[in-house]
């Protein structure tokens, strides 16, 4: 992890910032002398959207797609759990899904793979700096694509690599990760933890944990969107995103049936934590 952060920090130092309207010449096909070269040795950090989509490309599971193609590295410093593809053993660490003529599941490559050539990066991580983002190229000494005729705008080539939609289910993710109380650097207990990797990562796990556990009897869920998650996964890592901003920071983003609450007033009481005078505040 500290080599990803001196990388961050050379980035933000010496690389050009590039906007929507700058250009660049590139172009990637099995004609270019480097074609695949590009697709070992790297840390590829998968998003949520991407494990949805690999895994339904492969037709298994979170579960199993999770431990088979990927690892979660721990470091001391990491304020969350992050998922990485994990390369094969040969000399050049391949990709598990690089063929000779290329990319196996393509349609489905993830975000990071999608945009290379292209980078995108931040300046700080507080709160006034966050939106302050900047694209940038990674010009690699192996790449012979950038020799190519092919001219894009960076939003030319944002919207032919599909990016939008993986954009746009990345902003939830987004919201928990860049939340102030990671910003505070505050540390999740290993509880909570497991939650964010079941709810965020695992999402056939997590589906298991709404519908075969107690879940629905203690949140109110409309029928609606019951119906919805039970077998659409953006769905589903919508709702996981809401009730992790409940279930790690103790926002209202989920209501706790009334009967759950007032068996929990009934327990504190029982323990001499709370009075029994004790109403609360009036639901609405």
């Amino acid at each position: 992890m500290r080599e990803i952060d001196n990388l961050k920090k050379e980035i933000l130092k010496e690389y050009p910032r590039l906007d929507e309207q700058s250009s660049f010449s590139f172009a990637c096909h099995k004609g270019v002398a480097c074609f695949n070269e590009c697709c070992g040795d790297v840390n590829i950090f998968l998003t949520p959207y991407d494990i949805i989509r690999l895994k339904s490309n492969l037709g298994i599971s979170s579960t199993e797609f999770l431990k088979k193609y990927t690892l979660s590295p721990f470091d001391q410093n990491l304020k969350y759990p992050v998922i990485l593809l994990q390369m094969g053993n040969d000399e050049k660490k391949k990709c598990p899904f690089v063929t000779e003529e290329g990319c196996s599941v393509y349609p489905d490559r993830p975000w990071s793979c999608r945009m290379y050539p292209l980078g995108l990066a931040s300046p700080g991580d507080d709160s006034e700096e966050l939106d302050r983002e900047f694209y940038f190229l990674l010009k690699e000494d192996i790449c012979q694509g950038f020799k190519e005729n092919k001219r894009w705008t960076v939003s030319e080539w944002l919207r032919d690599q599909g990016i939008t939609e993986y954009n746009q289910m990345g902003e939830y993710f987004k919201e928990l990760t860049t939340h102030k109380f990671f910003r505070k650097g505050e540390p999740l207990p290993p509880k909570k933890i497991e939650l964010f990797f079941q709810a965020c990562y695992d999402i056939d796990h997590f589906r298991s944990f709404v519908f075969d556990s107690s879940f629905l009897d203690r949140f109110e869920v409309d029928d609606k969107t019951i119906e919805k998650i039970k077998t659409d996964d953006l769905q589903l890592l919508k709702f996981a995103c809401r009730w992790l901003r409940f279930a790690l920071f103790g926002e209202e983003t989920m209501t706790v049936k009334e009967a759950i609450l007032e068996d929990k007033k009934k327990e504190l009481v029982a323990k001499g934590k709370l009075s029994k005078d004790f109403a609360g505040p009036k639901r609405k």
